[in-house]
């Protein structure tokens, strides 16, 4: 079946395809309960995918629907914020800058992690991008992303009986997903061309929406292109490096001649990362190919492109040698003119003849720079000093701009109803103001702790339900349901670690001393348990391997079902994991963690932050709002991780459970409040997007259309 063959629609509620079919229902809850609503088993069933629910819906559910006052009255409220938001009326964006109204914003990003239906991503750089265009849409930015369609997305993780991770790929079925064929002026689906070094690859051009915002999604896998040139789109991260180089060439030359096709002409460029530097070369290449000098036409693409860069260790940026690069742009040089080796010079890096540096084009090509923390600013400024030579580190033009967390995206359902209660249904509009954030303390600790036992409950239970499925369908043996959390206790202190397995993560650290672990774990009226999530990319050997230990860990009676490990981590487990922990864990390897943004989405559901003194949460760390495992880095793993027992000892599980005579842990309770009262507004994108847009975005429309920079 296609969307041709979708039941029909009765005419009374004729726009529910509209409303599936535009991702802004994915973070309002208006058209969710619409949906859930209309057949709530088949938005189960469906893992709450409108679209392909649509398609499967019967039609006495529609017309019962269609009759429904009740079903009808919420149809018409969410139809009306819908129109609203796609009208992009009375927003902030147009109310703060209305000489700007007919400006535009391109925001390119390898990945876009906007639903679960949409495999699109990999891990926090989507993330991070997803909620970066979903604030856009909420403020009313006019941002058009750009990123991959990835037909075969990123992988479904299983994990065998010995703790061994397996990679499964499935095709994407494009009539099941919130995406449409873009189609050019000319009424034709929309294409354009990249020329790689064995010829001319046919690029699709997909579209999402997202509210006001749009997003295209390029994809090679047509018919006209050769085998190998199909698969260049077919999943993220390939590892092969001239396939990977091949894929970075599409996504930022491909996507300039993507917004071109459409009649775009950005007034801002925001490359996310090295990934998309080719965008640089793409707009020198224009103004070249007009008859302008190479120095006016980068001087031109410097003025208003902005570059966020997220790695803080050198090994992480892409690089390619430059034979590659010059090879895979051969084709590329006859509409660049006789400047070859001065498009190629961008790519250099400390004298580097060999290698040509994603993040060297970007910086060479960008007037705004930030990394995605304060630490990381520090971090980067070291690593790119050679740019500037003789520049103090305070002087080097590289900023910092924190990363945040889309809030309506992440707020557990029952957390966000407790906020319209007791600070008023609007609490939405003011949620990055930390002032507003003081109404906080007059909600009832009962009430603040009812709906924390709830959402630790929903989490064991989704980790319970899918373990007794796998072992059901005959796909998890004995000691595979006891790992994946059968027995988790609903009442004990849950600690989460849900993130990349990767060796600087250290996932492991908390078993450094396995024997003092089980003691906390099994302490007599204070259990506590370790919920881990996460996949390791499919050629990192070294985070393989701790995940498989943790897994069998997991089955060893020694820890007697006090740890587990829910498999195939994406989006929905990930909204199950922020919301439903105790505490969140965070142990990098200092200071490899640019930002992070789940300890984060966590603190806005009332976990309590548990981490090292690195990316984001030096900054957010108050003595009340969590806890820092604060011995020194350069003391090694043995004293982290003897810091880290010492304050489950001694704090975090006496606080726990601590209780009054009315059952109450108020100590708890209290650094709960503080927690959402201090990350909620300073870690939100909401904060973020309004840094970027006052910072770099209007300072540089102001200068393309001649205004004053405020």
């Amino acid at each position: 079946m296609d969307r041709r063959t979708m039941p029909a629609l009765p005419d009374r509620i004729q726009r529910m395809l509209e409303l599936a079919s535009d991702l802004w229902w994915s973070w309002n809850p208006m058209p969710r309960e619409v949906f859930r609503r209309l057949d709530y088993p088949l938005w189960r069933l469906t893992a709450h995918n409108p679209v392909k629910m649509l398609r499967m819906v019967s039609t006495e559910h529609l017309d019962r629907a269609a009759r429904d006052p009740s079903f009808l009255a919420i149809y018409d409220a969410a139809v009306s914020a819908f129109d609203q938001a796609r009208g992009a009326e009375r927003t902030w964006w147009g109310n703060r800058f209305p000489q700007l109204s007919a400006c535009s914003i391109a925001y390119f990003s390898a990945e876009f992690a906007l639903h679960q239906s949409l495999p699109i991503y990999a891990g926090g750089l989507g993330v991070l991008a997803g909620d970066h265009c979903k604030e856009s849409s909420d403020l009313g930015l006019p941002l058009i992303g750009v990123g991959f369609m990835y037909p075969m997305g990123y992988f479904r993780q299983k994990i065998s009986p010995d703790g061994a991770q397996i990679e499964l790929y499935r095709r994407l079925d494009y009539d099941d997903v919130a995406v449409e064929r873009v189609i050019d002026p000319d009424g034709k689906p929309g294409r354009i061309s990249v020329p790689l070094a064995h010829g001319t690859v046919e690029v699709a051009v997909w579209q999402v929406q997202l509210g006001g915002v749009k997003l295209l999604l390029l994809d090679t896998d047509l018919p006209e292109n050769a085998a190998w040139d199909r698969e260049l789109s077919s999943r993220l991260y390939v590892v092969e490096r001239e396939t990977r180089l091949r894929q970075e060439i599409v996504l930022g030359i491909g996507g300039v001649r993507a917004l071109r096709l459409l009649g775009h002409n950005p007034t801002v460029w925001h490359l996310n990362e090295g990934h998309t530097s080719f965008v640089v070369i793409e707009r020198i290449r224009e103004v070249v190919a007009t008859g302008g000098s190479f120095l006016e036409a980068l001087r031109q693409v410097r003025s208003n492109t902005v570059f966020t860069t997220h790695t803080p260790i050198p090994a992480g940026h892409d690089t390619f040698p430059f034979h590659m690069v010059d090879s895979q742009l051969a084709r590329f040089w006859e509409t660049a003119g006789e400047r070859r080796n001065t498009f190629l010079a961008l790519g250099s890096h400390d004298g580097d003849e060999s290698s040509f540096n994603m993040t060297a084009v970007a910086l060479r090509g960008s007037a705004a720079i930030n990394a995605v923390s304060r630490r990381h600013q520090q971090v980067t400024s070291r690593m790119w000093a050679s740019f500037w030579p003789g520049v103090p580190d305070h002087e080097r033009p590289i900023g910092s701009v924190t990363n945040g967390i889309h809030v309506p995206t992440w707020i557990a359902a029952a957390m966000a109803d407790l906020f319209d209660r007791w600070l008023g249904p609007d609490w939405t509009l003011h949620h990055d103001d930390p002032d507003f954030w003081g109404r906080a303390a007059s909600i009832p600790d009962q009430e603040i702790w009812a709906v924390r036992q709830l959402l630790r409950q929903n989490l064991l239970e989704f980790a319970r339900e899918r373990s007794r499925h796998a072992w059901r369908d005959g796909e998890a043996s004995c000691s595979q349901v006891v790992a994946s959390g059968t027995l988790l206790d609903p009442l004990a202190l849950t600690i989460g670690y849900a993130r990349r397995f990767t060796e600087y993560k250290r996932p492991e650290l908390i078993f450094h001393d396995r024997d003092r672990l089980a003691r906390i774990l099994h302490a007599p009226r204070r259990p506590v348990q370790i919920v881990f999530a996460g996949k390791a990319h499919p050629a990192d050997e070294t985070g393989k391997r701790p995940l498989q230990r943790i897994y069998k860990d997991a089955m060893d009676p020694k820890f007697g079902g006090r740890i587990a490990f829910v498999e195939d981590y994406d989006l929905h487990v990930a909204h199950l994991f922020v919301q439903g922990c105790d505490v969140w864990l965070n142990t990098p390897r200092e200071p490899m963690e640019a930002s992070g943004t789940s300890g984060m989405k966590a603190s806005i559901n009332g976990v309590l932050h548990l981490s090292v003194a690195d990316g984001w949460w030096p900054e957010a760390y108050s003595g009340s709002n969590g806890w820092l495992i604060d011995a020194p880095a350069e003391a090694g793993d043995a004293a982290q991780a003897d810091a880290l027992y010492r304050l489950l000892e001694e704090k975090i599980v006496p606080a726990f459970y601590e209780r009054d005579p009315m059952g109450l842990p108020r100590r708890w309770i209290e650094m709960i409040k503080g927690a959402i009262g201090t990350v909620a507004p300073h870690f939100s994108a909401r904060r973020m997007v309004k840094e970027y847009t006052e910072r770099a975005y209007v300072p540089m429309a102001n200068r393309a259309l001649s205004l004053p920079p405020g």
